[in-house]
């Protein structure tokens, strides 16, 4: 179980786009690294676009937004493209990202096809400058959380 205050668990992985994007490469900004099902699905658009739409004040706040799925680069690529999502989604096919910051099914780990179906929990890390856990959300609830992790960032 992580906590605040500890070293956030770093990783490289692809985006939508194809670049390669690491916590390690981020240091000296803030970073919103958001769990989430599966692209393109209500909650999850409710959820991406309210980080959208917040972004002008995000960036204020000298964070950078990473979403976090099971999805694979195609799937993000359309998901970005169809709701003008200006921040990256990183491609976790085999989960290894979302069981590092427990946001895996534990039971479904063992099956890596059914987790890929169901996708990861919900769930939101606020990681600092220096690349230590800030904020934790364990349960999200889509509608007005982009202002959470905004009074989180301000802290």
């Amino acid at each position: 179980m992580l906590k605040i205050g500890e070293p956030a668990p770093d990783f490289t992985a692809k985006t939508g786009t194809g670049e390669t994007v690491s916590l390690r490469s981020l240091r000296g900004r803030q970073v919103v690294l958001y769990f989430y099902p599966k692209d393109d699905t209500s909650g999850c658009t409710i959820e991406a676009c309210g980080f959208r739409d917040a972004t002008t004040s995000l960036e204020r706040a000298g964070a950078v937004v990473l979403g976090v799925s099971r999805d694979g680069q195609a799937s993000h690529q359309s998901f970005a493209k169809k709701f003008n999502l200006p921040f990256q989604l990183l491609c976790d096919e085999e989960g290894m990202i979302e069981r590092a910051y427990g946001a895996h099914w534990p039971i479904l780990s063992c099956l890596p096809a059914i987790g890929r179906l169901i996708g990861s929990k919900r769930k939101t890390f606020v990681i600092d400058a220096t690349g230590n856990l800030k904020a934790i959300f364990p349960s999200v609830n889509v509608q007005g959380h982009a202002e959470e992790v905004l009074a989180a960032l301000q802290l």
